[in-house]
């Protein structure tokens, strides 16, 4: 008699975690697909893609270096824009509602106004949350990889 209740939570118990791998694996796809999608769509219209970051801005550390930024929600735009984002790598903090991130970004860029990088290659740490149905970006950190170079900005 015993041994059918412990079948049951036995069986309860892989349901649960089969259903919470799913739905984490559905989160870091969506977090994949977003990031490679953001890549495109600056690369065809040189601009970031509207609705990306939080209403709210982005606190975020540059490749360039210097003091925390607070970035507002207002549109980049770039004169040359070639990238691919590598290794990408999810952390799901809370599904379907936060989750973390990192991946390395190469690049040939060149924002309106400044320089041309032609060796962009930085580490990347996004923190995303999902507001009103998107995933949106609320904290960033770029940081340079040796023998690659970071952005100009510095402010």
């Amino acid at each position: 008699m015993l041994e059918k209740p412990n079948q049951i939570l036995a069986c309860m118990a892989f349901f649960l975690f089969t259903v919470s791998s799913v739905a984490s694996a559905d989160t870091s796809s969506e977090i994949r697909r977003l990031i490679a999608d953001d890549v495109e769509y600056t690369e065809t219209n040189l601009s970031r893609r509207p609705g990306s970051m939080s209403d709210q801005g982005s606190l975020e550390f540059w490749s360039s270096g210097g003091l925390l930024q607070v970035v507002e929600p207002v549109p980049e735009s770039w004169e040359v824009f070639r990238a691919a984002a590598k290794h990408i790598e999810v952390i799901v903090l809370v599904e379907g509602q936060a989750a973390v991130a990192q991946f390395y970004q190469e690049a040939v860029m060149k924002p309106v106004g400044l320089p041309l990088i032609s060796d962009y290659r930085t580490r990347v740490t996004q923190v995303f949350k999902k507001e009103e149905g998107q995933w949106k970006i609320v904290a960033a950190h770029y940081s340079p990889l040796r023998g690659g170079s970071g952005t100009t900005e510095t402010q």
